[in-house]
Order: structure tokens, then C-alpha cells, then sequence
């Protein structure tokens, strides 16, 4: 395969896997709003998915609901919005059509014309915004139901993987990052912390998380459950797992050295996440690792960047 077809299919994940997290999280973040609007800010999401935004513009906008969800999802003029995401993704699956099934050009050809529904910045901004970013989410999980079923398992496959599960893992460490100084403002306490809940919800992970600990919302948990829990689709520890395990199946058509190289960054890193022992009570250190993770996650995608598909 060529470089810059791996590479495409490559971002075309990473795409689509950044707009599902964004769109998850902004539901969640929306939700909670409505329990608490005086005190409300969506200064976190603004920092995270709010584009080139200095801190005078973020201050401006952080209590407007509407402006900051039509900033985030539909704003042509912010480079990480959701429509963004979508419309990168699209014109990278028209570049592999050849290296895909019909069907995911097709759902992805779909999604990009909901987000841009005129209708849609209405609903969106003054009518239901939890209906309209449902809609949004159900094209995104009928993108990853189309990949799964429709897609042989070939080199293709294997790239989209590497791209959804490295996009996925980096998801999942901005998401706690952000939302659990939030949490560590409530502790110690002996009540419920609501925010333990949202961002559950923001990783998809309520369900299952209920489940494991029979709804004992306990901080540590939480955090065990997003760090380290391998039946969790979205923790660390089963992002990177996977990640491996779909690196390795490209070890024959990879040459051996950049192979090996990579592999030995993938697996410092899934050691890094499984060894690590965090704590509630200790903000600063959980924060420290999120940020060394992040950092090397992000060195990695540069690796694979150059290595692979040969950008410099």
C-alpha cells in the first residue's frame, strides 16, 4: 500500500473517532448544564475543541450556550469543529474510495450533508439541541458499524484501527484531564459527586462502570475504570492493547526496522498506562501523568507520521 493511502485512512479515523468523542462529550456537557446554569461555564470544552479562541474570547463566550454549541459543532471558521472533522474526514475517504467498501463512502457522504442541514443550526442553537447531536452521534456509530461490517480485514482495516484507537486513547486523556478538576474541587466528600457521573457518561462508560463496582461511585474507582480497565472500550489500557495488537498485524507488509521501532513505543507506552497507580486524593500527580501520556501519545502519532507515511 502506499504511504499516502495509509496515511489517509490513517486520518479519516482519526476524523471520525474525534468528532464522536466531541460530540459525546458536548451532549454530556450540555446536559449537566441544565442542572446547574447559573454557576455553568464551558470554558474546559472551549480550551479542548474551540480552535485558534485566545482567553479573552473564551471568557466572552463561555456562558452562551447557543453560540458556544454552533461554535463547536457547526462553525466553518473553527478548525476543530465537529463539521470540520466530518468534511476532513469525507475528502479523505474520496481520495481511498478504492481502499473501502461503497457503504462507508456513503454514510460518510451522509453525515456530511446532515451536519451542513440549514435546519440544523436552528435546532442546534435555539430549538433541541439533545435531538439534533443525537442525530449526529447515530451517523457516527453508522460510520463504525459500516467499517466493521462492511470492510475486509486487510492493510486498509488495519490503518483505519491504528488511527481510531491512537485518536481514541488521546480522547480519552483530554477528557479526563479537563473534567476532573471539577471532581477534585468536591473532595473529600461523603456525598455523591455529580461530576463523576458526566464524565462516565462523556467516555461512554456509565453502563459498564455500574456493572463492575454496583454503582459505588467512588473517585478511585472511576479513575481505575478509565485508566485501567481492559473491558472498557474506552480506557487506556484497552486502547493501547488493541492498538498493538493491530500495529503487530502489519509487521508483514512494514519493513522490519520502523516495525520494530514503533512497536517498541506502542509497548512502552501500554506498560507506562498498565504500571501506573494514581490517585484521587492527588490531583497534581494524576494530572502529571496525563500529561506525560498525552505527550507520549502524541510522539508516537509523529513517529508513525514520519515513519510510516513519511511526512516530515
Amino acid at each position: 500500500m502506499l504511504s499516502r493511502v495509509a496515511d489517509t485512512l490513517y486520518w479519516l479515523a482519526r476524523y471520525m473517532e474525534r468528532t464522536h468523542a466531541m460530540l459525546q462529550v458536548i451532549r454530556i456537557h450540555y446536559q449537566a448544564s441544565q442542572d446547574n446554569p447559573h454557576d455553568f461555564s464551558w470554558r474546559p470544552l472551549l480550551y479542548c475543541f474551540g480552535g485558534s479562541l485566545n482567553p479573552e474570547e473564551i471568557t466572552g463566550l463561555e456562558r452562551d450556550t447557543s453560540r458556544v454549541l454552533e461554535h463547536l459543532i457547526l462553525a466553518k471558521n473553527n478548525s476543530a469543529s465537529a463539521y470540520n472533522n466530518v468534511y476532513q474526514a469525507r475528502e479523505n475517504a474520496r481520495a481511498v474510495q478504492n481502499h473501502t467498501s461503497p457503504e462507508v463512502w456513503q454514510c460518510l457522504n451522509s453525515f456530511y450533508h446532515a451536519i451542513r442541514e440549514p435546519e440544523l443550526v436552528q435546532q442546534i442553537c435555539y430549538s433541541d439541541p439533545l435531538s439534533s447531536i443525537d442525530g449526529l452521534l447515530r451517523h457516527g456509530l453508522v460510520f463504525v458499524g459500516t467499517v466493521q461490517t462492511t470492510m475486509p480485514r486487510d492493510e486498509s482495516y488495519g490503518y483505519l484501527n491504528l488511527g481510531r484507537l491512537l485518536e481514541r486513547a488521546l480522547q480519552t486523556t483530554d477528557i479526563v484531564r479537563t473534567q476532573w478538576p471539577s471532581v477534585a474541587a468536591q473532595l473529600p466528600t461523603p456525598d455523591e459527586i455529580p461530576q463523576l457521573r458526566y464524565l462516565l457518561h462523556s467516555l461512554s462508560g456509565q453502563e459498564l462502570y455500574l456493572k463492575t463496582y454496583r454503582g459505588d461511585f467512588n473517585p478511585d474507582n472511576v479513575l481505575h475504570f478509565v485508566l485501567h480497565n481492559p473491558h472498557f472500550a474506552n480506557s487506556l489500557d484497552s486502547c493501547l492493547n488493541r492498538l498493538s495488537w493491530y500495529f503487530e498485524r502489519l509487521k508483514a507488509d512494514s519493513l522490519l526496522e520502523r516495525h520494530e521501532q514503533l512497536g517498541v513505543m506502542i509497548g512502552r507506552l501500554a506498560s507506562h498506562v498498565k504500571y501506573s497507580s494514581v490517585s484521587a486524593s492527588k490531583p497534581d500527580n494524576l494530572d502529571g501523568l496525563l500529561l506525560h501520556l498525552r505527550k507520549e501519545l502524541t510522539d508516537l502519532a509523529v513517529a508513525l507520521s514520519k515513519t510510516y507515511f513519511g511526512r516530515s
